[in-house]
């Protein structure tokens, strides 16, 4: 496999996720992180959508990243003009090229091939490099695609994007139309793959094996409907698949943190790479294999994507663990005692899972001696939110609910909407987290409490 380019287009087509709204300053941002990270083409946006769509891909062609900054376009003239007076790159010039759409625009196969060879010889004549994008190409008819692909050639297209519009194909398929087309066309071949199937990333990777050299991403896998190919995944496949770099893998958190902050799009605990448990073992088996050698249970280290690996202690943990967790925390107990601890985890099936500090009370119980153990002490605190009138009260709890550091949150009465429980370890942590709800569309306004002393319903003080 040839060097693979990644196209970002979180600030275009990520932007076109339902609820999605980033402001100008939000896409500078963006542009400028994904450019730190190493990402090849940023698509900044489709300057006619909007007066700040437009200002947002001027102000970024501006800073003069060193990744290629491109527009998006349809193929008319007023589009490419567009463009043009915001000074990119290079402009991506789109049209859908199924027999349902041609008739949605009232338009036979030789006029479509016309305006999309007037577009690119404009866009061309005014010194912007090209990338024609065959709309819905894994559904048209192939000789008709061949045909206005190889125009567009000829009109000075030096791009051919081919998307997955509907993320309809199989690895299979898709390499193999891949494969066809890289034998007919004389340009470098985009993959666009939607995700509506979940098969966004094995088909990028399958059109890469048939002779795609670039891949459309976005941060956190954002786009219509069920989005495209998410940038993280798709990039440390790339790594461990076929030890091909691309981006700064171990960034790869720290920007989709950024994206989830901006897009107000949680991340689930089971995204690939950036999720919170990608990196935690829970059974046994498994955690004791872990210890004994990451690589039973893992197909790559955590440290590659900048992650650590953790060992959840639960129900379903075994001897193994528990004791390597009391040894990184300086316990030592004997083989008895061990066993007696395991029982006692084992009879609270209730407890999802043991913090640090749960394991030295058991191990304090099992051994009737007080240990002197130092522990980071957590920050917990109470937070009320109030939410505007006619805002759905449900949808901001989860959104809520989703942000890291938030352990729990209720709908409750009274003079406000939302109470949530944060556990986090430190205050810059729980500032994050209060300005990340402050961002919630519909968040009016917040109270917060610290937690100086919990008890329990014995009334013992459980500190």
């Amino acid at each position: 496999m040839k060097k693979v380019l990644i196209l970002d287009t979180t600030l275009r087509e990520g932007e076109q996720t339902p609820g999605v709204s980033f402001s100008i300053e939000d896409k500078l941002q963006i542009a400028r992180k994904l450019d730190e990270i190493g990402i090849n083409m940023i698509e900044a946006g489709h300057p006619v959508v909007s007066k700040d769509v437009f200002e947002a891909v001027k102000r970024i062609a501006a800073e003069r990243l060193s990744a290629e900054i491109l527009a998006h376009s349809r193929a008319l003239i007023s589009d490419v003009d567009a463009a043009i007076k915001c000074d990119v790159d290079r402009v991506a010039i789109f049209l859908g090229v199924t027999k349902e759409k041609l008739r949605s625009m009232n338009i036979d196969e030789n006029k479509a091939i016309e305006m999309a060879v007037n577009s690119i010889q404009y866009a061309r004549d005014h010194g912007l490099k090209v990338r024609f994008t065959a709309e819905d190409a894994t559904r048209a008819d192939y000789n008709f695609v061949v045909r206005i692909c190889k125009a567009a050639i000829e009109a000075g297209a030096d791009r051919i994007s081919i998307p997955d519009t509907v993320g309809c194909m199989t690895p299979f398929k898709i390499k193999e139309l891949f494969s066809r087309l890289s034998s007919e066309l004389n340009a470098e071949l985009d993959a666009h793959c939607h995700n509506d199937l979940g098969m966004a990333v094995a088909n990028a990777l399958a059109a890469l094996e048939g002779g795609a050299t670039a891949v459309h991403t976005t941060v956190n896998g954002l786009g219509e409907r069920a989005g495209i190919t998410p940038l993280e995944p798709f990039a440390v496949a790339l790594k461990v698949i076929y030890n091909i770099d691309t981006v700064k893998l171990d960034k790869l958190p720290e920007l989709s943190t950024m994206i989830e902050k901006l897009s107000g799009i949680p991340i689930s605990p089971l995204q690939p790479i950036v999720g919170d448990n990608v990196f935690s073992h829970k059974g046994g088996v498994h955690s004791a294999a872990v210890i004994f050698d990451p690589r039973t249970y893992e197909a790559f280290p955590p440290e590659l994507v900048g992650r650590q690996r953790e060992i959840v202690i639960s129900k379903y943990t075994g001897k193994v663990a528990v004791n390597e967790k009391l040894k990184r925390l300086g316990i030592s107990l004997t083989e008895e005692e061990l066993s007696k601890l395991l029982q006692m985890i084992k009879d609270r099936p209730d407890i999802r899972s043991y913090r640090d500090v749960d394991l030295i009370e058991l191990a304090e119980k099992v051994t009737g001696r007080k240990l002197e153990i130092q522990i980071p002490k957590k920050i917990e605190a109470i937070v009320l939110i109030k939410c505007e009138s006619n805002i759905y009260t449900s949808a901001v709890a989860r959104r809520l609910l989703w942000i890291k550091g938030i352990v729990k949150v209720f709908e409750i009465s009274g003079d406000f909407d939302i109470e949530i429980y944060i556990n986090v370890d430190s205050i810059t942590q729980l500032n994050e987290i209060l300005e990340s709800i402050r961002a919630i569309k519909g968040v009016v306004s917040t109270n917060t409490k610290l937690i100086l002393k919990k008890f329990d319903n014995l009334n013992q003080s459980t500190f």
